[in-house]
């Protein structure tokens, strides 16, 4: 648990959550390219060569040069989309796709972070029109994440408008503390890649979780806690499993009728022996 729920009349504070890795267990953007595929926006090789990347992302991360490998493939294959097109295929299949994705421990920081009263932000390399519906399926209070340029024929131009990425990141949060009166030195912030770094050091509470090998070196030599998130599970799942509280109530509740049950019994008991002895 994190603790007590915060003083308001204090600086307000966030949790800031990379999303891909960290939050859902695989790359919110790749996850949706079959269904890129089925609305007619990408080819099967390019649906070959998404789940390609992937799996090279699941098995190790990406480091800089892979990201920056990443960005330009996927910037060049979502010119001439069409952005409403984009954002109706993401809210048909999000709950298919994302919900049997989130990592139970995820959520259940979220959930914690919220009970503190501090804001939930995630701060992601993937695009708005996919990050945006999961923030809000998560319960984020804020989003960062990438911006394409949008036409005036309302289609992606293929240039990158904001890309959050490493220092971007950091500088993204910096900006938000101002606006918003976050004090950096009792946020938090967790990510699995080596690269959101300069973010994970911009707050005073760093996490690694699920790091990639450059991240968890950093991570064991600067005593940052590493985080096991390995439990994949649906929201609605989550929402029909009893709390902890809730189930240490019912068993309170269990407990205190057995032994009323009990004591009925035995004063039962006694009773009848009572009126059997002055028969």
């Amino acid at each position: 648990m994190l603790g007590l729920v915060e003083n308001h009349s204090l600086p307000r504070t966030a949790a800031f959550f990379d999303l891909d890795k960290t939050v859902i267990a695989k790359s919110s953007t790749l996850t949706f390219s079959k269904s890129f595929y089925q609305g007619g926006l990408i080819n099967r090789r390019a649906v070959l060569r998404t789940a390609y990347a992937q799996f090279v992302f699941l098995a190790g991360g990406a480091d800089h040069d892979q990201m920056e490998r990443m960005r330009e493939y996927l910037s060049a294959l979502c010119r001439g989309w069409n952005v409403r097109q984009v954002k109706e295929i993401v809210a048909e299949t999000l709950h298919d796709l994302i919900d049997p994705i989130i990592y139970d421990e995820a959520a259940s920081l979220i959930e914690e972070h919220h009970t503190a009263g501090r804001d939930v932000v995630i701060v992601s390399t993937s695009g708005a029109e996919v990050v945006e519906p999961i923030g809000e399926l998560l319960g984020a209070d804020r989003v960062v994440a990438t911006r394409m340029v949008v036409g005036d024929d309302g289609c992606f131009t293929g240039e990158v408008e904001y890309y959050a990425y490493g220092p971007t990141k950091a500088a993204a949060i910096k900006e938000l503390a101002a606006s918003e009166g976050y004090d950096l030195d009792r946020c938090h912030a967790y990510s699995d890649s080596v690269t959101d770094i300069p973010m994970l050091e911009s707050v005073g509470h760093p996490h690694a979780v699920n790091p990639d090998r450059a991240l968890r070196r950093e991570a064991l030599a600067r005593g940052w806690p590493i985080l096991d998130f390995h439990r994949p599970v649906r929201l609605k799942e989550r929402r029909q499993k009893p709390s902890r509280p809730a189930l240490v109530a019912v068993a309170a509740v269990g407990a205190a009728a057995a032994t009323a049950g009990l004591v009925w019994f035995a004063s039962r008991r006694r009773t009848t022996r009572a009126r059997f002895t002055l028969i």
